[in-house]
């Protein structure tokens, strides 16, 4: 291979691989600006919405005193598996479980789209069956 050919082809590479990392780059940055959105997850599902903007805490249990596990960004979107009513926020008592996880999120602050069971329903074997006999 003379050398003009071995030039010819490393320049060629090297525009290629140029071209992708600015188009790479430029797809990140668009997804950075928000022009592209991801795609909810399938349903239910939860939405954020803290009025504010700030933060919103995902907790251990269903409760304000609970441990904070971590938090979700206003806007963004999370599975949900079950609803219960517990503490009341603001003006809600509902608390959604995200799915696949044991971690909680209040629904003063989420609203949620498609058709949430109760806990009871989605955990129908957790239903404790009392006896009629049972004592205490």
């Amino acid at each position: 291979m003379s050398t003009q050919t071995a030039r010819t082809r490393r320049t060629r590479y090297a525009a290629v691989t140029l071209a992708l990392g600015v188009a790479a780059g430029g797809a990140s940055l668009g997804l950075a600006a928000g022009s592209a959105q991801a795609a909810a997850p399938a349903k239910p599902y939860g939405t954020v919405d803290t009025i504010s903007g700030k933060d919103l805490n995902v907790r251990q249990y269903p409760s304000t005193d609970s441990t904070i596990k971590g938090a979700l960004k206003d806007k963004s979107q999370f599975g949900i598996d079950c609803k219960v009513d517990a503490q009341k926020v603001g003006t809600t008592a509902t608390w959604y479980k995200m799915r696949g996880e044991e971690k909680w999120v209040t629904g003063n602050w989420s609203k949620a789209t498609g058709t949430v069971k109760t806990c009871d329903d989605f955990f129908p074997a957790k239903k404790q069956q009392l006896s009629p006999n049972a004592v205490g």
